[in-house]
């Protein structure tokens, strides 16, 4: 039995890292293209922070994949469901009306961070659990905060 280590993950423990890797590529894509079109100058900034920091995530779970001797995933041809609901918020851009925009980051942040959970539950006690813990905290605060700007 191969002990998992963080530089000999198993091919399961990479398939969901895979997962996760697109999906903050994803929202990393999603909410710059939504910080282009609002006209809100604190929300863009705002919502290029919380891409930028999805970015750097999706670059640490790269290197524990390629540290296993995988090529990681390096482009955000995502999960269709995380897709269609940045595709709304393009839809629904036209205007740059905050609120409207902050109702469909909220729900991409909701698919996210449901991704984050089922895998953290799939891998509990697994050599990825902190790193995991980490990102989902951060998951959680992006979450809540652009939850919170909603229903203000």
């Amino acid at each position: 039995m191969n002990l998992e280590t963080k530089t000999n993950l198993s091919d399961i423990t990479i398939a969901k890292l895979q997962k996760l890797i697109q999906a903050n590529l994803d929202s990393y894509a999603g909410f710059h293209e939504a910080a282009d079109k609002l006209k809100h100058a604190e929300l863009a900034a705002l919502f290029r922070s919380i891409g930028n920091e999805r970015a750097a995530m999706a670059r640490e779970l790269q290197q524990y994949v390629e540290f296993s001797g995988e090529k990681a995933q390096d482009d955000g041809s995502v999960a269709a469901k995380i897709h269609r609901l940045w595709m709304d918020i393009r839809a629904e851009l036209n205007d740059g009306d905050p609120q409207v925009i902050l109702n469909e980051a909220e729900r991409g942040e909701d698919h996210i961070k449901e991704a984050y959970q089922a895998v953290l539950k799939e891998t509990a006690g697994g050599a990825m659990n902190d790193v995991l813990t980490a990102q989902f905290a951060k998951i959680k605060a992006g979450h809540d905060q652009i939850r919170d700007l909603r229903d203000a």
